[in-house]
């Protein structure tokens, strides 16, 4: 395997990753751009109309049309909130051509599609087409409303939201319901053009190819020529740049007419060494994330006190969240055998037995990340958006590397920011 970068200007770059391990090439375009209320709800719609015509292909069945042509390639689009960043995402899989009943330069036609999506729209009047707005928000409206259907989701959302309250990070990655009925077909597409010329723009192609070849391509094809360098104002996510001031810990809960208890406590970590994420993702390990972990094992197995219980580490914002489902009665139990963890993990109540179990836990999973297209994309989107490249095998040298003394650093610069609980 292969991974080239192509900065091709200022802003704008193209991700090569050569790999015979499959037999489709996909191909990504992520537009990155900061976070903001006035653009979140613009930035979600943004991308279902898109997908619905281009200028050579007006409606979304001639797009479906010619991807059944392409032996059945998939397209798909979404948006995602990476930092304090929001992030437009466009995602096109084709058949590798070897695989192909004859020459037939699929790859070609893949990222002449894709191109044509994200920056060939169809445009009418200097606007986009009316129906296929109106049709979207609609979606939209149904999609922000839907957001409490997922208990578990909701009461992450909802602590990040107290924890993050008037700062980009707090906002809802899907945009806001009260925004949608001024947005129309005209200011949308303003929008667009102001967002195409300021965006940070990273295209990935990965699969079986030459890159000289992929190169010509996009060169031939010309449309990622003619947009203009740009100085994204996207922020470098990583361990260094989210500082944390110290805050008094908070408690909030909430009431809805639910069976079972979602208790989230958003943890600050304030700590700012050079690769000090290498050591958080093993305390986090150890904490909560695996089966074998302390919360999953005292407050689950031994206490029976949760149905889950389970942390996950967010390193762009230096923020780790550990969540459990509960019985609404048990919660002053549950919340006290957590904090008993925490406390266990800033006193060294784990051993090297624990430490070699959670190296191995994330080795394996760095692994599985390469026999996955679209999970090695956003690998090394991620070290794009960080600012540093760190390949497969450095980031598994520096798990290893990890004793248990920068695990201990880590676990005692951990305080509770807030304690969200949702119940019936």
């Amino acid at each position: 395997m292969a991974y080239l970068v192509d900065k091709i200007k200022e802003g704008i770059t193209i991700h090569y990753i050569e790999t015979p391990k499959f037999k489709t090439n996909l191909i990504t375009i992520f537009l990155t751009i900061p976070l903001s209320r006035e653009g979140v709800t613009k930035d979600t719609l943004l991308p279902a109309i898109l997908k619905n015509g281009t200028n050579n292909l007006k409606t979304q069945e001639e797009i479906n049309k010619v991807l059944e042509e392409m032996y059945g390639a998939t397209f798909n689009c979404g948006i995602d909130k990476t930092g304090d960043n929001h992030v437009i995402k466009f995602y096109l899989e084709t058949l590798n051509d070897q695989f192909t009943l004859s020459d037939e330069n699929l790859i070609q036609r893949a990222i002449g599609l894709i191109l044509d999506i994200v920056f060939d729209p169809l445009v009418i009047d200097n606007k986009f087409n009316e129906e296929y707005v109106s049709m979207e928000k609609e979606n939209i409206r149904k999609l922000i409303n839907s957001k409490i259907d997922d208990k578990d989701r909701y009461a992450l959302d909802r602590c990040i939201e107290e924890m993050y309250k008037d700062k980009p990070y707090g906002l809802y990655k899907y945009g806001y319901e009260e925004d949608l009925d001024g947005i129309n077909s005209k200011n949308l597409y303003e929008y667009y053009k102001e967002l195409i010329s300021n965006a940070k723009i990273d295209m990935f192609i990965s699969g079986d190819f030459k890159t000289d070849e992929i190169k010509t391509i996009i060169e031939k094809n010309g449309i990622i020529d003619k947009l203009e360098k740009r100085k994204p104002q996207n922020i470098i996510n990583n361990e260094q740049t989210e500082k944390k001031e110290k805050q008094q810990e908070k408690t909030l809960a909430e009431s809805m007419d639910i069976t079972q208890g979602k208790l989230v406590l958003g943890l600050d970590i304030d700590f700012y060494k050079e690769n000090s994420k290498y050591a958080v993702a093993l305390y986090n390990v150890i904490l909560g994330e695996s089966a074998t972990s302390k919360l999953f094992q005292n407050v689950r197995e031994k206490a029976s006190l949760a149905y889950s219980a389970r942390s996950n580490y967010l390193r762009q914002k230096n923020n780790i969240f550990i969540r459990c489902g509960i019985e609404i009665k048990n919660y002053n139990k549950a919340l006290a055998i957590i904090k008993e963890q925490l406390e266990d993990m800033k006193t060294g109540k784990f051993t090297d037995e624990d430490i070699q179990s959670a190296k191995k836990y994330i080795v394996s999973g760095i692994e599985a990340v390469q026999d996955e297209q679209d999970s090695e994309i956003t690998y090394y989107f991620g070290q794009e958006l960080s600012g540093k490249l760190t390949n497969f095998e450095e980031y598994i040298k520096n798990i290893n590397n990890v004793t248990k003394e920068q695990i201990l650093e880590i676990a005692n610069s951990i305080n509770v920011n807030t304690i969200y609980f949702l119940k019936n």
